[in-house]
């Protein structure tokens, strides 16, 4: 495979040349780095790095190839990925295509013989920056100008372009390796929640049907008082508030609808952008971390246990500890000890920062699922 030049512009003034694979022409977003492992694929196919480019610190990407049965959405909506090398032919017998023609089919540029190293410790360092890639243009003048006139990530609402466009049920259960298929008869309950889909991942879905509820997904543009009205009804036992991307701070009337539903006494849990909601609508605004949270081995201490979970970690965006005088603070992050989990004070809502089905990653925190539907 030819693999042709790129060239990436930063906003604080880097300018590099490297290779391109997957997607051809200009794409803007913001670049930060994963230290995950493995599960390129889930990765960058997780809703929440819309408008993202990923640095990959694991140097040898590509190998283990793409399948259907990987993906977390319908589509990869991360602008690009960087790799240090490529790996361009899978050996995998679950592949079913190589990764630059998983990343030109989903339009997601894929960027290789790269310094990554580099590139980590200069987000590390400095914090996420605006970039712009491109395989046409390679003038520093112009790629600044095209970068300059994009919108930055925490402009755009990328819940509307991620979030679907109309309920439905989910049935689908956890990964069966030895079937090679997901669980398709989960054990049932005979509670029922509603989904809001911000960027939900499939896994998560998964694990919320293998905890034995059942599960309707709906849109991020929800009706609270249809919600109250069903919950009232008993058709509904409660509500689970997704992952998903960008600046939770933009997501208004989600917000609003949100408070709502916490004077209605409604359960809920919520899950990285969902635990971010929860505490914007009590009145206690996030804010944005260094660098942010990305990848497979951080680990998290539950308060409640002293148990040291090592956890999957995707966020830019932190709730602040004054949020405590509301709420007990129930995980928290060993690595720079910002909150992790809260249970909020006379109301039967509580919500994590990491993502407890980890995919890809450790599942330690599995057993959240079951507390969920337990507590219903």
């Amino acid at each position: 495979m030819m693999l042709k030049p790129v060239w990436i512009y930063l906003e604080n003034g880097v300018f590099l040349e490297a290779k391109s694979f997957g997607f051809e022409g200009s794409k803007t977003g913001e670049i930060v780095f994963n230290t995950s492992m493995s599960g390129y694929q889930e990765i960058m196919s997780d809703p929440s790095y819309a408008g993202q480019f990923i640095v990959f610190t694991m140097p040898e990407i590509g190998i283990v190839g793409c399948n259907d049965n990987d993906m977390e959405s319908k589509a990869v909506h991360a602008s690009g990925m960087f790799v240090r090398s490529l790996n361009e032919m899978p050996s995998n017998f679950r592949s079913t295509e190589d990764l630059p023609t998983f990343l030109k089919k989903n339009q997601s540029m894929g960027i290789c013989d790269i310094d990554t190293r580099y590139l980590t410790k200069m987000i590390r360092d400095g914090g996420p920056k605006m970039m712009i890639a491109s395989t046409e243009v390679s003038d520093v003048a112009t790629l600044k100008s095209m970068l300059e006139a994009s919108p930055r990530i925490e402009d755009v609402n990328y819940i509307e372009k991620v979030s679907t466009p109309k309920s439905y049920l989910h049935v689908e259960g956890v990964w069966n390796a030895e079937a090679q298929t997901y669980n398709k008869t989960p054990h049932r309950i005979g509670k029922k929640i509603l989904a809001v889909d911000l960027g939900i991942k499939r896994n998560i879905l998964n694990e919320l049907c293998e905890a034995g509820l059942d599960v309707e997904v709906i849109a991020h543009d929800f009706s609270a008082e249809d919600v109250i009205a069903r919950y009232k009804k008993g058709e509904i036992q409660g509500l689970f508030l997704s992952n998903g991307p960008g600046d939770p701070l933009i997501l208004k009337n989600e917000a609003a609808q949100v408070r709502q539903l916490i004077e209605a006494k409604v359960p809920m849990f919520g899950i990285c952008l969902g635990h971010q909601l929860l505490s914007i609508a009590h009145g206690y605004p996030t804010y944005k971390l260094k660098f942010g949270q990305h990848g497979g081995n951080h680990p998290v201490k539950n308060t409640k246990n002293n148990v040291v979970e090592i956890t999957t970690q995707n966020h830019n965006y932190n709730v602040p500890d004054t949020i405590c005088k509301i709420a007990r603070i129930t995980h928290v992050n060993l690595f720079d000890n910002t909150i992790e989990g809260l249970e909020y004070n006379d109301a039967p809502i509580f919500s994590v920062q990491h993502h407890p089905e980890a995919s890809s990653g450790p599942q330690e925190s599995r057993y959240i699922f079951k507390e969920f539907a337990n507590r219903l």
